[in-house]
């Protein structure tokens, strides 16, 4: 459903707060089908903010945006989609162990998609978060 709403409806998010709304709507139905998500989610967050100079905000499309320096590093949407920003050839080296996707938009850009469906999962998303804040710290 996530990907059919990306791929064919995505012009609408431009219409303002739309897309915020939207992933809300999948927050609860993930609260009703899929609980252990949001306390998976909850973890990521946990693990963002326990890394200096981090905050997190609402990502523009809806969803979590984790921040270093008020820049955007990484974005998590309430179905478990974690997008992280590398550069191409650290998201190559990623794909080559075959747990990452290209973002699920940004296909050709630096951003991975990975998502998230059992605890295995937390502990990769956690180490991905970790390595594109180095990254963003590395080239402040």
């Amino acid at each position: 459903m996530f990907s059919f709403v990306v791929k064919r409806l995505g012009f609408l998010k431009s219409i303002p707060l739309l897309a915020i709304v939207y992933d809300c709507l999948i927050k609860l139905w993930i609260l009703l089908t899929n609980p252990r998500l949001l306390g998976w989610i909850d973890e990521l967050e946990e693990t963002v903010l326990l890394l200096p100079n981090t905050n997190i905000s609402l990502h523009q499309y809806g969803g979590l945006q984790f921040n270093y320096k008020n820049k955007e590093f990484a974005h998590c949407h309430s179905n478990g989609i974690l997008d992280v920003l590398f550069n191409l050839k650290i998201k190559q080296d990623l794909m080559e162990h075959g747990k990452i996707q290209p973002h699920h938009v940004f296909e050709h850009s630096g951003w991975i998609s990975f998502y998230i469906k059992t605890t295995e999962d937390v502990n990769y998303a956690k180490d991905l978060l970790v390595l594109a804040y180095q990254r963003s710290v590395k080239f402040e």
